[in-house]
């Protein structure tokens, strides 16, 4: 039995909690790109609620990618200073990955889709013009911010204020019970946000493939709150659960299991495509 008296748990790792975790630019460049995502959901969705429905049909893409354009700053900034915080030095790699990180996945998605929307011929493929357009978007608007922000923020947030020095040598990480294995958490981790979400996305879904439109942003604002603050709980009890057991590897972890929420929300898009469509 310990005494209380004695440190166990997370008093054991106070010297390796703030040490600088793994793929230090592609955590950054997530975590940039998530507050990117955030605040431009967040604002996008008030513009839903207060815009006329001609108009909101019509202009919320444009206005979805003018505020990702202007959010870059936010994403460099974030991205800056949490990856100068950690001791990174190759910032110029960082400006590459947090400005071309989401809009290359999602440019991969949408030309698949669009090739296979050509070989059918199909009148919703994109015009190439415009495909041009949003590359020249991304180089002189998305990529130029993203850098103003990574330069303010490593240099106005960027120095370490760590409350606990970081020991040179990492100490060594014990046998974990089933419950705090990184893996378990991860895998666990995205049900209660997605259960918290599931009611609202049913009826996108059914709106979306039922060709129906979509009026109640005023609850879907609510549920995206919700989301938002269950899972910061979630990292928070995951941070927990690995640093009382004396695991200093948490960065990822809690990071990952929060982020979970998507694979529960594309198995039910899945789902819901064979089931339901």
């Amino acid at each position: 039995d310990k005494e209380l008296g004695d440190e166990y748990g997370w008093k054991q790792v106070h010297g390796d909690v703030f040490r600088a975790p793994m793929h230090l630019t592609f955590m950054s460049a997530l975590l940039g790109t998530g507050l990117q995502l955030t605040a431009m959901t967040f604002i996008v969705i008030l513009y839903s609620i207060t815009a006329d429905i001609e108009v909101e049909n019509s202009q919320t893409l444009s206005a979805s990618l003018f505020l990702y354009a202007i959010g870059s700053i936010l994403a460099g900034y974030y991205a800056g200073s949490f990856y100068t915080k950690y001791g990174g030095k190759k910032w110029v790699r960082l400006v590459f990955v947090t400005s071309g990180l989401f809009p290359a996945l999602l440019s991969s998605v949408v030309l698949v889709v669009n090739f296979l929307a050509i070989a059918k011929n199909s009148t919703r493929a994109i015009p190439f013009g415009s495909m041009v357009a949003v590359l020249a978007i991304w180089m002189f608007c998305v990529f130029p911010l993203t850098l103003f922000g990574v330069i303010v923020g490593r240099n106005w947030a960027g120095a370490a204020e760590f409350p606990c020095r970081v020991t040179a040598i990492p100490r060594q990480i014990p046998d974990l019970a089933w419950y705090a294995d990184p893996s378990m958490i991860i895998l666990l981790g995205g049900i209660l946000p997605f259960g918290s979400i599931f009611i609202e996305m049913y009826f996108i879904f059914m709106s979306f493939w039922e060709f129906k439109s979509y009026y109640v942003y005023g609850f879907m604002l609510l549920v995206f709150l919700i989301l938002v603050i269950v899972t910061a709980c979630v990292s928070v009890v995951s941070t927990y659960f690995l640093l009382n057991s004396e695991n200093h590897r948490w960065n990822w972890t809690a990071l990952l299991a929060s982020g979970s929420t998507a694979g529960y929300v594309f198995l039910y898009a899945v789902y819901y495509f064979f089931a339901r469509s």
